[in-house]
């Protein structure tokens, strides 16, 4: 099975790149870059950027078929499509070249707040408050819309918060420099969780979502289907901050606080709380258990904590530090406290 990545090397692609490989799958990457330590040995590489579209119709080749006739590749699943204008692309680029277009979508997209637990993939499609969320379901409707006129053979994925050994993945901490968290905690600071800590939340180790994921690929009966893929695992938020001070060696210092204060204060988190993770999320993964028989994620949280911070200390030059973020994070405690206490002085 010929299968084209468009990226390939992401937090959540890497263990799928590994995957496809240890199968034995003629894989693949389009990608900017040239190789690095996250593509294993005998996965191809086409450097060109999907961006630049004259360049991607170069590097893939014009025709749309080989001299056999045959589709050029049998799955291509692009990681990196945001927008409609993405998707634009994408139908220009494989109509006619593939047997199967996987769309990397969102669990974000579910509605919000949900009004029926579980979350299915029958779930509505509504998020007022995040962009991203907004864009990610125009590409869905873009595609499914592909499907019904045109027979273009999508599939849709939805990952739900989903990480591997690079990532701590905590609903307030630095995206950019993810070890500042565990940094707090070790020095005995305190860290914020919206809400009162007990919404539940399932986040998905990259090697689990990689077996559901790789399991479709190829998969007739998946196309003109949305599926998610998480772990079945759930905790609260409080519990999921107490699990990695435990693997760092210490106790979380939580302090709770409303979403609505710390969005009025920092409003651009105003999507990635009250259109994601300030509300609890619970998945029925019936659907993709039927399409891939025997997936079940193995990994719990605390074990893939302990091998992102086994990483991290592996290499002090991983374990970088964002000052900007713990300067906001500090002001934000104080202010939140000081009101606090004014106002718990005001009933007194």
């Amino acid at each position: 099975m010929k299968v084209l990545f468009i990226g390939g090397t992401g937090v959540i692609s890497a263990a799928c790149t590994r995957l496809a490989a240890e199968r034995g799958i003629d894989l693949t990457l389009l990608r900017r870059g040239q190789r690095d330590a996250r593509i294993p040995s005998g996965v191809k590489t086409i450097t060109a950027d999907i961006h630049d579209k004259s360049a991607s119709v170069q590097a893939l080749g014009g025709a749309s078929r080989d001299s056999s006739g045959n589709v050029s590749w049998d799955v291509v699943v692009d990681w990196i499509a945001y927008t409609p204008a993405d998707i634009e692309r994408d139908l220009e680029l494989f109509r006619g070249r593939t047997r199967q277009y996987v769309f990397i979508s969102s669990a974000s997209v579910y509605q919000k707040p949900v009004a029926h637990y579980p979350i299915t993939e029958s779930t509505p499609l509504s998020n007022p408050y995040w962009q991203y969320s907004r864009d990610k379901i125009a590409c869905e409707e873009r595609l499914m819309k592909a499907y019904r006129e045109d027979g273009f053979p999508v599939t849709i994925v939805r990952p739900s918060l989903t990480f591997d050994e690079t990532w701590i993945p905590l609903v307030i901490n630095s995206s950019q420099k993810p070890y500042t968290i565990v940094d707090r905690m070790l020095r005995g600071q305190k860290v914020i969780v919206p809400g009162d800590g007990s919404s539940l939340w399932v986040i998905t180790h990259s090697s689990d979502f990689a077996k559901g994921f790789v399991g479709l690929l190829g998969h007739p009966e998946a196309v003109g289907q949305a599926l998610h893929i998480t772990t079945d695992e759930m905790m609260s938020w409080d519990q999921l901050y107490q699990v990695v001070a435990a693997a760092a060696g210490v106790e979380a210092r939580i302090v709770h606080m409303p979403s609505d204060f710390i969005i009025a204060c920092l409003p651009e988190q105003r999507g990635r709380l009250l259109g994601d993770k300030a509300v609890s999320v619970v998945f029925d993964n019936s659907k993709i258990k039927h399409f891939v028989p025997g997936y079940c994620a193995t990994t719990t949280f605390a074990e893939g904590i302990r091998e992102s911070l086994a990483w991290f200390d592996a290499d002090p030059a991983r374990r970088q530090i964002d000052s900007d973020a713990n300067a906001t994070w500090d002001k934000l405690i104080t202010a939140y406290e000081k009101g606090m206490s004014d106002a718990v002085r005001a009933f007194r």
